[in-house]
């Protein structure tokens, strides 16, 4: 599994502690409900009174949460899945302030926009026109910086012509854009999401995503519960998986939704099929993970997880003709190679490769069903190979990424840095990519020529070997 659940700072201080180095901390947080049976409750006040008793106790109670704890960073995004009943959404209303927990104890910094539930927060006798200010109030606006935000709200939703009519008669789209719409322009802190922007439609999704994104380049912490598993590997820096109340895991958001996504399709390893135990590294233990926790892995070590039923038993970066490269030239035509072996038949797979800048930046990544290739049977061993005519990368030092998984992204083989390379280049560009190019000057504007794709040298050196080259040879002197 990915960090280790345990792996957290001390929360610390009381609700909205101003001085915390973290936006949202929570610190063994649990949350029961009660359950109230027919033997505890009782029909009439006539009957309460016959039994002279006007005492209600609960039959039982059931626990939503189990002494979660985690620790959210001002700035990050912050995923949170599970199945349906988990307690994701229970959560969310304990950081929110709406509900308190049974025990333990949460420190939000910051101000806080919620969008929990479809129309929380709208009263539905008035208008939309009237909730915009109402609930600007209350996250902490005066009436002057509602107007002058007003405007970008009512464009935001898109339900001008209907903004000054009885919020009763929105749709729950309607409801989803106005409450977004606020939600992010009261330039929140700190902004939760729960599952209400999957009623909305495609084109306002798309928006919102967009302005996820840029609340996030902005520094905004994001925490926002989804079942869009590919939301939470494209957005988040971390995420939380819980189950019946647990954290199973907290880290990397693609290990820990893939970890979800293997316990969603456990039930056919559950059905007899019986996978190598030396296809792929085993998961990781609690203990072993708080130990990985405490002693981190190097950053060049590779990192490898998934079922197992098909793995990449080889990764290579090769040249045209065929052999291993760890350094190369930028141009230089490769292919990546991955030998397939099958070890259960499948007809729902897909290939992907990811290249990395060594600082993390992705520089590019694809897979075979971005491309329109639709799987059909992936049944015995074989090869998969991307070519490409040119790598044009600057100089540096880069990662490749490899795997094979279904369509919904539960891995077979996860490899992570399975490949390290180093690109060498006579100039000195920046960045990761090198695009085919040339220079056109016209005008005013000249330069001397200088080759510097062979002069591996700053330009004054260049210049004075050119120079000197030009020289025609000197007669030697007789003696």
């Amino acid at each position: 599994m990915s960090r280790s659940v345990g792996d957290q700072r001390p929360a610390g201080g009381g609700r909205g502690a101003a001085a915390a180095s973290f936006a949202i901390g929570v610190e063994n947080v649990s949350k029961s409900y009660r359950l109230w049976g027919r033997r505890s409750q009782f029909a009439t006040l006539k009957s309460a009174l016959l039994k002279r008793d006007l005492k209600l106790e609960p039959d039982a109670s059931v626990p939503a949460l189990k002494k979660v704890s985690f620790v959210i960073d001002r700035g990050e995004a912050f995923g949170i899945i599970g199945r349906n009943g988990s307690g994701k959404s229970t959560l969310l209303k304990i950081i929110s302030g709406i509900l308190k927990p049974t025990s333990g104890r949460v420190v939000v910094s910051g101000r806080v926009a919620a969008l929990i539930e479809l129309g929380a927060g709208f009263h539905p006798e008035i208008t939309g026109r009237e909730n915009i200010y109402i609930n600007g109030i209350m996250l902490g606006l005066t009436r002057r910086e509602i107007d002058q935000r007003f405007d970008r709200i009512v464009e935001f939703s898109g339900i001008g012509p209907f903004i000054d009519q009885p919020v009763k008669t929105y749709s729950s789209g309607m409801y989803v854009r106005l409450g977004f719409a606020v939600a992010v322009h009261v330039d929140p802190d700190i902004l939760l999401i729960d599952e209400v922007l999957s009623v909305g439609d495609e084109e306002f999704s798309q928006k919102c995503v967009a302005k996820i994104q840029e609340m996030k380049y902005r520094g905004v912490t994001l925490m926002f519960v989804t079942h869009q598993l590919e939301q939470v590997r494209n957005l988040c820096d971390r995420a939380l998986w819980l189950d019946h109340g647990e954290a199973v895991a907290v880290g990397d958001p693609v290990r820990v939704v893939d970890s979800y996504l293997q316990q969603v399709a456990g039930s056919r390893t559950a059905q007899g099929v019986v996978v190598s135990a030396t296809a792929v590294p085993a998961p990781e233990t609690e203990a072993q993970a708080e130990e990985n926790a405490a002693s981190p892995r190097d950053s060049l070590e590779e990192e490898r997880w998934g079922s197992g039923e098909v793995i990449l038993r080889r990764v290579a970066l090769v040249d045209d003709q065929g052999r291993e490269l760890v350094a190369l030239g930028a141009g230089t035509p490769v292919s990546i190679e991955l030998d397939v072996e099958v070890r259960v038949p499948q007809d729902d797979f897909v290939f992907g490769i990811g290249i990395y800048h060594a600082d993390g930046n992705c520089v590019y990544g694809t897979n075979t069903e971005l491309e329109g290739f639709m799987p059909q049977h992936l049944d015995r061993d074989g090869r998969v190979r991307f070519a490409m005519r040119s790598l044009d990368l600057v100089a540096g030092s880069y990662r490749i990424d490899a795997a094979v998984h279904t369509r919904n992204g539960r891995a077979f083989d996860y490899r992570r840095g399975c490949i390290r390379f180093v690109v060498g280049a006579r100039v000195h560009d920046i960045g990761v990519y090198r695009p085919q190019h040339h220079w056109e000057f016209e005008g005013g504007i000249t330069f001397r020529e200088i080759d510097l794709l062979k002069r591996n040298v700053p330009a004054p050196v260049a210049e004075y070997i050119r120079d000197n080259e030009d020289e025609p040879p000197r007669p030697k002197k007789r003696k």
